[in-house]
């Protein structure tokens, strides 16, 4: 059956119409059948198909509705309803097939169910009305109220609709499966064996009528006569007869000994028998359809043990720890010599006293003892020993995950073994006293409330504490700041960040950032600004993450100045100082002797830091490059020497015999603030061994 659409607004299909050349007839929804009539519990199918102009539409979402319930402006979608996500499943496509299955239908589902779909051009979008009716019914079963065995019997499965699908109904008796098919089951002649639960069903479906129970009624059979004793029966016996017989309606019973009525129902009891009780019993069964009597039985009577009872020594209240005894006694003939104690059903000791010394709370319970003699055995009443004890085995149990995060709600249970029941809980936060009652609860949790708690729990006889348990509250980073790392130089080419935050569990991850810049500019805790500007960074873990707010790096680039002396330069400077040392002490030697000599050193020594300071201001020659063609000129020195048009003299002193260390020399360099171009060991060696008094060496920056 066709279908219209609704569409909306009325222009949005004119201008459609007008775009697309499409016409009303080109979209549909077919369903077959329209009505459908399902089986309670069954499984119903839809079919269905849809049509639409296929150029220029696509198709974007088809779903079912049932009785236009909407969602908003929309039409609700079935599948995303509770009570249909899981029953419903979609068989069709986004082409033409919109068929549909629904499962486990009951009377619920009772609605008028439409398809529709929805395309990607504006108010392209269709259901098929009126859609399809669904109607659900169950099986009930008729059956006449009640037969006589040897009637002819009829069944009838009703349903309140006619099922859509031509159904094949199968009966059960007593849920086992008849051979018979059909809606009607007809039993001709019925017997006793035919009476029981009946219902019917579909084949091929789970959902089954209640059972209706069909009441074959028939005569008595021979009853038959049970006693529960042997034949040999003790004085003092409680003897029990029991008449038995098939009937329906059910016999009534009486009883006769010989010729005399004693009783009158199915079970004839003689308490205390004696031997006047002796004789020939028998039963008689009698119902409406008739009656018969059973077979005599003799009752020959003695008696076994008899009024037995279990004594306490000690009163009501039985504490851990004191000693119980019990005593059985019994009035038997003969005497019984045979005692037995259980516990329960368990044996646990003979004689006719039992003894528990330092009872526990694990004896508890009910006893009983049995006396035996050669005639039989009988047991006592039941005798209960209540264990009473202070508490013990107390246990906290935390309510919801094991992960508790900040704001959650967290409930402690105190649970203890004690006799009588505790009654009197107190929960303590370390030593310190928070609560009471068996339970504990926090809503809302925040980290200070994270630590160890314990209850004590106490009833009349003592108190004992729990273990404790820890709440570890976890929360997500606040706090979040950053730290700058002092490099202890005032000239750098990079500052290091560190992002420091408070988070539980600790944050592992962390983004850096740039401000006015989206994407992140690094990772890790530690970050190295090589640019100036504002940076911030974000912690994160698993409950959540924060940004720190912004600080301000400014990074200075630290040009170093430099010329390199050249390994040729070396040998030509060092000879040049060694011939002027040389002539200094032929000058010192024919002047003055060694203490005069002493003197010119030491002058010549003071002398270097005061040329050291005149030269403190470094003058840059412009010409240097083209005066020292050996040497080797550093680029970035030599344009940034151009540039400041300065030289800087730096002068470090040998002593004889005493060559400086290189840690010594290092720490003359930072003095300086000056790269100084050592000569290479060998020249150094013969230096050390060729002056005898002091060499100095010098060099350009």
């Amino acid at each position: 059956m066709l279908m219209w659409l609704r569409m909306a607004p009325a222009l949005h299909l004119i201008f459609l119409l007008i775009i697309h050349r499409v016409s009303a007839a080109g979209w549909g929804v077919n369903y077959s059948p329209s009505y459908i009539c399902a089986l309670k519990n069954s499984t119903m199918t839809i079919s269905c198909t849809f049509t639409y102009p296929t150029t220029g539409y696509q198709i974007m979402k088809v779903f079912w509705n049932k009785d236009e319930v909407k969602h908003g402006v929309e039409l609700a979608d079935l599948s995303e309803d509770p009570e249909y996500s899981q029953r419903l499943q979609y068989l069709g496509d986004e082409q033409h097939n919109c068929t549909v299955r629904l499962s486990h239908v009951t009377k619920k589902d009772e609605h008028q169910y439409y398809f529709r779909f929805i395309t990607d051009v504006s108010g392209g979008m269709w259901t098929g009305t009126p859609g399809v009716r669904l109607s659900v019914t169950d099986l009930q079963l008729e059956s006449p109220e009640r037969v006589t065995e040897g009637d002819s019997v009829r069944l009838t499965c009703n349903s309140s609709c006619k099922l859509t699908d031509t159904p094949t109904f199968i009966w059960y008796r007593n849920s086992h499966t008849l051979t018979n098919i059909g809606d009607e089951l007809n039993i001709r002649s019925v017997n006793r064996t035919e009476a029981g639960h009946y219902s019917c069903g579909v084949q091929g479906q789970t959902y089954i009528s209640p059972a209706v129970y069909l009441n074959v009624r028939y005569a008595p059979d021979t009853p038959v006569i049970s006693i529960n004793r042997s034949a040999v029966i003790m004085e003092g016996d409680s003897v029990t007869l029991n008449c038995s017989s098939n009937s329906n309606p059910p016999a009534n019973f009486s009883w006769f000994k010989g010729n005399t009525s004693v009783g009158s129902r199915r079970i004839f009891r003689i308490s205390k028998i004696s031997s006047d009780d002796s004789g020939e019993y028998k039963c008689r069964a009698r119902n409406v359809h008739g009656e018969k009597y059973s077979d005599p039985v003799t009752l020959d009577v003695q008696y076994p043990p008899r009024n037995i009872s279990v004594s306490m020594n000690r009163s009501a209240v039985i504490k851990e720890g004191d000693s119980v005894t019990l005593n059985c006694s019994s009035d038997s003939n003969p005497p019984a010599l045979n005692f037995s104690w259980f516990k329960g059903e368990t044996f646990v000791g003979s004689g006719r006293i039992f003894n528990i010394s330092k009872i526990s709370s694990d004896d508890s319970g009910e006893y009983k003892c049995r006396a035996t003699n050669e005639h039989g055995e009988k047991y006592s009443d039941p005798v209960t020993l209540d264990v009473q004890y202070p508490p013990k085995k107390v246990s906290v149990s935390i309510s919801g995950s094991a992960v508790i995060v900040e704001g959650d709600s967290v409930t402690l249970s105190c649970s203890s073994d004690s006799n009588p029941p505790a009654l009197n809980f107190s929960w303590f936060k370390g030593e310190t006293l928070v609560g009471s009652g068996r339970i504990f609860n926090i809503s809302k949790i925040s980290s200070d409330d994270s630590g160890e708690y314990k209850c004590r729990a106490r009833n009349e006889h003592g108190e004992k504490y729990s273990d404790p348990v820890t709440l570890n509250v976890q929360y997500p980073p606040r706090n979040v700041s950053v730290s700058i790392t002092d490099s202890g130089q005032l000239w750098f080419d990079s500052l290091s960040l560190k992002c420091i935050s408070d988070s539980n569990p600790p944050a592992l991850n962390f983004s850096w950032f740039k401000e006015n810049q989206s994407s992140a500019v690094g990772s890790g805790q530690s970050f190295s600004a090589v640019q100036s500007g504002r940076f911030y960074c974000e912690a994160h873990n698993p409950h959540g993450a924060q940004r720190s707010d912004a600080v301000t790096v400014t990074v200075h680039q630290h040009a170093v100045r430099n010329i390199s002396i050249t390994a040729t330069a070396v040998p030509i400077l060092i000879i040049i100082i060694i011939v002027i040392i040389v002539l200094l002490i032929i000058k010192k030697q024919r002047s003055a002797k060694s203490e005069g000599l002493t003197m010119m050193q030491n002058d010549l020594y003071s002398d270097v830091p005061q040329k050291v300071q005149a030269h403190d201001n470094p003058v840059c020659d412009p010409g240097l490059a083209d005066e020292a063609p050996n040497e080797t000129v550093n680029p970035r020195i030599s344009a940034e020497c151009r540039d400041a048009e300065e030289i800087q003299y730096a002068t470090v002193q040998y002593h004889k015999n005493t060559p400086k260390k290189k840690e010594e020399e290092e720490e003359q360099r930072q003095c300086d603030n000056t790269p100084v171009q050592q000569p290479d060991q060998d020249h150094r060696q013969e230096n050390v061994e060729t002056v005898e008094e002091s060499v100095i060496y010098s060099t350009l920056k």
